[in-house]
């Protein structure tokens, strides 16, 4: 649709702005917005018949989440998703390859996570899908991505990796340029998992960072703006921002229904689709180093667990008072609002900081 629009476009003008990225985005970002409005209730209607008993709570999390949440459907990635594709297929530029390179890490990881959520809700436990499997199946849709965006790219710079706050400094990392761009997928991935623990936590944080990695996708993918910045210029990437716009208006028609009391939960199926489309994205443009400030909300969640397991481990002592970190200010007496509105406020001064790598160069 979009070709047939922007060829219209040479017989009439009005037709010419499907052409412009920045409109496209705009109309993802609507389009998404409103099929998650339209069609929310309905799928949640439809997981809460099928699900019975929701989402199973974990036994060692907070007492009061075993009374507060207990009943709440899982899989509302489902909405998500759903109304991500149909934006992206409707304003995406379909004969761009890095458009269906994260688009083949985002369903791939939220058919994992779906798996996952499947498994907990079929057998009443918070225990899904094996960690090792899931990790190796996470891993090579991972290395796969990665290599197709090596072979799209332009070589030596398709396998190289570039600093922030250095205009001329990259490193070529050759054939391990794959295990470390999967490497960056799958820890975004489970980052944002491990941070889909409270109402509405997770899902604004993927906001602002799909917002700013969506600016730097069109910066990136723009000669002009890429020389004037000094950032390098990546041919094609330009089109990630109408998928960023996407997940912006899939994750706000989402969040009306998550917002405390949450109606639902995204799950797996959401956390890792999120998760690893920001990852590819990050990979396509070059900008793993950037995900990991502007997105350090989630690297401190996984961190906070990291830590918590390996001392336990070998002191037998807990640095938190529960894993991941914002169980811990829950049981030093935060409120869930309290934690969900100020890590939402570390979010965005992150997302400040990794935006201001822009200039200083």
């Amino acid at each position: 649709m979009l070709e047939l629009l922007g060829n219209l476009g040479d017989s009439a003008s009005v037709l010419n702005v499907f052409r412009y990225i920045t409109f496209r985005t705009g109309g993802a970002m609507m389009t998404a917005l409103v099929f998650v409005f339209l069609f929310g209730p309905a799928i949640i209607r439809s997981l809460r018949v099928r699900q019975g008993r929701g989402q199973p709570i974990r036994e060692d999390g907070p007492a009061g989440h075993l009374i507060a949440k207990q009943g709440t459907p899982t899989m509302g990635g489902l909405m998500i998703l759903t109304g991500f594709l149909v934006s992206v297929l409707l304003w995406g530029n379909l004969s761009n390859p890095y458009v269906w390179i994260v688009l083949f890490v985002t369903v791939s990881f939220g058919l994992i996570g779906l798996y996952d959520d499947y498994l907990k809700v079929t057998k009443s436990s918070s225990k899904g899908f094996g960690g090792r499997a899931r990790l190796a199946l996470e891993f090579l849709v991972g290395g796969i991505a990665v290599f197709a965006v090596s072979q799209v790219g332009t070589p030596p710079f398709s396998t190289s990796l570039a600093f922030p706050f250095f205009k001329d400094f990259v490193i070529n990392l050759g054939w391990f340029f794959v295990p470390f761009g999967a490497f960056i997928i799958v820890g975004a991935g489970n980052a944002v998992n491990l941070t889909d623990g409270l109402d509405g936590l997770a899902i604004v944080p993927v906001m602002i960072a799909a917002g700013t990695f969506g600016a730097f996708a069109y910066l990136v993918g723009n000669a002009v703006f890429s020389d004037y910045l000094q950032i390098h210029f990546v041919a094609g990437t330009g089109e990630l921002a109408v998928l960023c716009g996407a997940l912006i208006g899939a994750s706000l028609g989402f969040l009306w229904f998550n917002a405390p009391p949450a109606s639902i939960f995204m799950g797996d199926t959401g956390s890792l689709a999120l998760g690893g489309m920001l990852g590819s994205v990050s990979v396509a443009i070059k900008h793993e180093i950037v995900l990991a400030i502007v997105g350090g909300l989630f690297v401190l969640e996984a961190v906070s667990v990291i830590v918590q397991v390996v001392s336990f481990k070998l002191t037998g002592k807990r640095v938190f008072r529960m894993a991941p970190i914002h169980h811990h200010f829950e049981q030093l007496g935060w409120k869930e609002p309290q934690i969900v509105v100020r890590f939402w406020i570390i979010a965005m001064v992150l997302a400040l900081i990794g935006l201001s790598t822009l200039k200083l160069r």
